[in-house]
């Protein structure tokens, strides 16, 4: 059993957050505006000008015309596509690994804000870094892509805590869809700046390959600025009191807290079966998301003003998803509506085995996009309502959450690189994706008529 000293803090800080108002326009307003400063992220680095402009360097360092040809890496010899989903996965694994720990040491000194900030610094610091991206550091650029990964994926477990201590449960989806909707716009906003450096770079005078790393430098900038709303917005820290802070013993309550949970989570069903269905569709939805443009690169051939096109296509249309599904979900309930999207995920496996350049290609990208918003917000939220309700512990709920994510992300990028390593054809890793839909979607049937919260 933890000594009085010891619970002192964690209720504290409970009871600091406890008092948090629910609905706040200001509080919740800022809180979306971390999607629209973070999302840059995933789209401009992890989904569009980075897959790019990753190619082009393979190719200028093998002297080849294929993304695909080996490149030395730490002395081995590794297909230049694979190493960037190898890539992926290393950073999902690393944070999957510490983020309970962290996550448990927020919840247990109330600090939630800081490791979010922390994060959000080291991610958009990695981001503004892969500036000096050239053939000469592929290696180093490489664990500096792990890095702005982490930083993107810490952050997060952390911002998505925040939804169930400042929303009621009624709002939740429509909440989670607005931060999303957020993320969206923003994000395309700044590619719509990127694309005009790069594909303007001669009428400004710069190098083709300065304007494009250039972009690498404002996703950075942007991340780390924007930010500041949500770091604004949101509430301070309780902190811990001066006496437990000199209690050498903070570390280990950190790691008590997390037991908390572990142990709760035996005794919540739906929470289990949830987890286990999001750990399964969640494989293919991530990989889909981080490996399209390359896909599109590689496979397809298409050239990178068509790529980036449906790139911005693929935001346009997701704003739509998360609303539409929001708005599901009010009407047919939560895993309902999940399992829906799930499906169309399985259908999208199919097609894209068979998909060619063209217009088949840009429907295809059409449904990912109604899907990729709607299953994403979607999923943040019914886990927001399946946890214990008013619990201090938010953040080390959401790392299980997080954990279960990244995990996912690990095995279905690393899977569809492999796949794609042996069998020589991106498509054939793409229809092997179907499997975790088919699993995902039988573990939602089993949660269908059920109450979410046990």
């Amino acid at each position: 059993m933890l000594s009085a000293s010891a619970t002192t803090p964690a209720t504290s800080a409970a009871a600091s957050f406890d008092n948090i108002p629910k609905d706040d326009k200001r509080i919740t307003r800022g809180w979306t505006f971390y999607d629209w400063a973070n999302s840059v992220y995933p789209l401009v680095i992890t989904s569009s000008i980075f897959p790019i402009y990753w190619g082009a360097m393979v190719k200028q360092v093998t002297g080849t015309d294929s993304g695909k040809s080996p490149v030395n890496f730490l002395g081995f010899q590794v297909p230049g596509s694979s190493l960037l989903t190898y890539a992926i996965s290393a950073a999902f694994l690393f944070i999957a690994i510490i983020s309970p720990f962290l996550t448990s040491l927020a919840d247990f000194s109330g600090r939630k804000k800081l490791f979010m900030q922390i994060f959000c610094y080291l991610g958009a610091a990695s981001c503004a870094a892969l500036f000096f991206f050239t053939p000469d550091t592929l290696t180093l650029s490489t664990f500096v892509f792990i890095l702005a990964t982490i930083g993107f994926s810490g952050s997060i477990v952390f911002y998505n805590s925040y939804l169930p201590l400042i929303s009621s449960e009624e709002k939740y989806d429509s909440l989670s869809a607005r931060g999303f909707s957020m993320g969206y716009i923003g994000s395309v906003l700044l590619l719509l700046v990127c694309l005009g450096l790069i594909m303007g770079h001669e009428a400004i005078g710069l190098e083709e390959g300065f304007a494009t790393r250039l972009a690498f430098l404002l996703t950075g900038l942007w991340w780390a600025g924007f930010a500041q709303i949500p770091f604004f917005a949101l509430p301070a820290d309780p902190g811990r009191p001066a006496s437990a802070a000199a209690d050498s013993g903070w570390l280990l309550n950190g790691f008590r807290e997390l037991g908390k949970v572990w142990d709760q989570l035996k005794h919540l069903p739906n929470l289990k079966r949830f987890l286990l269905a999001y750990f399964t569709y969640n494989m293919g939805v991530q990989t889909v998301m981080y490996v399209a443009t390359i896909f599109g690169d590689e496979e397809l051939k298409l050239e990178s003003s068509a790529l980036i096109l449906t790139i911005l296509l693929l935001q346009i249309v997701g704003i739509l998803g998360a609303y539409l599904f929001s708005k599901l979900s009010e009407r047919i309930g939560n895993t309902r509506a999940l399992s829906w999207s799930v499906f169309i995920w399985m259908l999208i496996c199919v097609a894209g085995y068979y998909v060619q350049a063209g217009w088949s290609f840009y429907a295809l990208a059409s449904v990912i996009g109604l899907t990729m918003g709607a299953v994403q917000s979607l999923s943040r939220s019914t886990y927001s309502k399946i946890i214990p309700e008013n619990t201090p512990n938010t953040a080390a709920f959401f790392s299980f959450f997080d954990v279960t994510e990244k995990l996912s992300i690990v095995i279905g990028t690393a899977v569809f690189g492999l796949i794609a390593q042996i069998t020589g054809s991106m498509r054939n890793s793409i229809l092997s994706l179907i499997v975790f839909f088919i699993l995902g979607l039988i573990f939602l049937l089993r949660l269908r008529g059920r109450k979410l919260r046990d």
